[in-house]
């Protein structure tokens, strides 16, 4: 990305104080080295960048590849610099609860879960794939050069935007409620949701907290689309039911995702039903939606 291409980071720039305090590197996720500049003298380094895709035709060059050299080259960069203290890792749920065992009401996702590449590759799930293997690789990593990380684990991601609608495209996490507001047909498929506002502080926490370690799953709440749906509804009642919406598949979700670490680092989760609510109305505003 130029750094001149405003489209992409004119939100960045309108942030409070980042006149005085933000600066912009270019780097790439396959270029080893690239992350040299901007990690040179840090105390903290957050590595947040993992595409995300629905759909590729090519999921080794477009997921995979960038998960994990992307990864391993930020974590090779930071080896380089003694001030860093702690390195802290989006990973995501897609790392976590793909490994082929079944799930019920009595089954409790945690911390101690991984999902296993094997099955994520035989299930053809890259994005899956990308970041287990991503995640696996960077804990190797950082024991071997003794690397202070940790990793955070969302789910799905939801709540109000910084980018502007240039800049929203289909791999972005709220296009399942931006399709489901405005009808188009989604797929019944099952997400672990979480606010993006918890997913920041998290971050914060992991970093600050000098006894954080490990990993952290972040989700308030596993329900389908058509779980979402009949929240939106109760929302904004004049919303159209997609045809193949029916109460049985807005039913409870079939497993739990573990609240208790996330819970040590102080994040009490914003409901479920406020990030959808602000997700729309934050939508609306930027005008991805009409009001």
């Amino acid at each position: 990305m130029p750094l001149d291409d405003l489209k992409k980071t004119e939100h960045l720039l309108a942030l409070d104080g980042a006149k005085e305090r933000l600066q912009i590197f270019k780097a790439s996720l396959l270029d080893e080295g690239s992350f040299d500049s901007a990690v040179d003298s840090c105390d903290g380094v957050f590595h947040t960048a993992s595409p995300f895709l629905l759909s590729s035709n090519d999921p080794q060059a477009d997921l995979v590849d960038p998960a994990l050299k992307g990864t391993l080259n930020v974590l090779r960069s930071c080896a380089k610099v003694p001030s860093i203290r702690r390195v802290i890792v989006t990973s995501s749920m897609a790392a976590v609860s793909f490994n082929g065992k079944p799930l019920s009401p009595e089954v409790t996702v945690d911390e101690t879960w991984f999902s296993d590449p094997a099955f994520c590759e035989k299930s053809k799930l890259w994005y899956m794939l990308g970041n287990t293997i991503a995640e696996e690789a960077a804990w190797k990593f950082s024991e071997e050069n003794r690397i202070d990380m940790v990793a955070i684990n969302p789910g799905m991601v939801i709540g109000p935007l910084l980018q502007s609608q240039s800049t929203l495209d289909s791999s972005s996490s709220v296009m399942p409620v931006l399709n489901l507001v405005k009808g188009v047909k989604i797929p019944c498929k099952t997400y672990r949701w979480v606010d993006v506002r918890d997913v920041a502080n998290a971050h914060i926490q992991a970093f600050e907290n000098p006894s954080a370690c490990g990993r952290y799953c972040l989700a308030e709440r596993v329900a389908n689309s058509f779980g979402i749906f009949k929240i939106l509804h109760e929302l904004y009642p004049d919303l159209n039911l997609p045809e193949e919406y029916t109460e049985e598949k807005a039913s409870e979700p079939n497993y739990q995702v573990s609240k208790e670490r996330a819970q040590s680092l102080g994040i009490a989760y914003i409901p479920l039903e406020v990030s959808l609510k602000d997700t729309v109305e934050c939508l609306k505003e930027k005008n991805f939606i009409n009001a």
